[in-house]
């Protein structure tokens, strides 16, 4: 497996990415995850819709929870062709709890922690952590991969206004 040390960092440090990032319009790789009922969602199901995939380590941190709660407010602007998923290596439980403490109901959480099949597929699991590093990925409606936005240093914020206008390109 392709392993990718020049990526990202945690404060500072350098950490190793597993997988292979996808092309941009390449097919994007199906995968695999648990929502929080503990049901298998392929990313595939949500073909024929915009999807922004908001990758973090952990919900339970603040810059997490900032991403999710961001992409949450702006689900409604987006419309219904759009749909949010915000994928992590948290429990599918624990995700639940997440939402329902932060009131997020217009995306989607999955969890990847079984077997880091989403991790793996988009060369974004942290072999140090076995965690996700901090990405946001815009498929179109085919399950094409547009937009690819790999955050240099994981306790910092997605490029928003970047993600925004890369499915605004897509809806135009």
């Amino acid at each position: 497996m392709k392993e990718n040390g020049d990526l990202i960092t945690f404060q500072g440090e350098p950490l190793t990415l597993v997988g292979q990032i996808p092309a941009l319009g390449q097919p994007a790789p199906n995968a695999t995850l648990l929502d929080t009922d503990l049901n298998e969602i392929k990313l595939s199901d949500f073909e024929g819709k915009t999807q922004i995939l908001s990758v973090a380590p952990s919900l339970d941190t603040p810059v997490c929870d900032a991403q999710t709660r961001r992409f949450n407010q702006e689900a409604s602007r987006l419309g219904e062709n759009v749909v949010i998923l915000a994928i992590s290596m948290d429990l599918p439980f624990a995700q639940k709890r997440w939402c329902g403490a932060a009131g997020v109901e217009a995306v989607r959480t999955l969890s990847d922690h079984r077997d880091c099949q989403f991790g793996l597929a988009y060369g974004l699991l942290i072999k140090e952590l076995r965690l996700l590093a901090r990405a946001v990925i815009v498929l179109d409606i085919r399950g094409a991969v547009r937009y690819v936005q790999v955050v240099p240093e994981i306790t910092n914020e997605p490029d928003y206004e970047a993600v925004l206008n890369a499915v605004a390109e897509l809806s135009g």
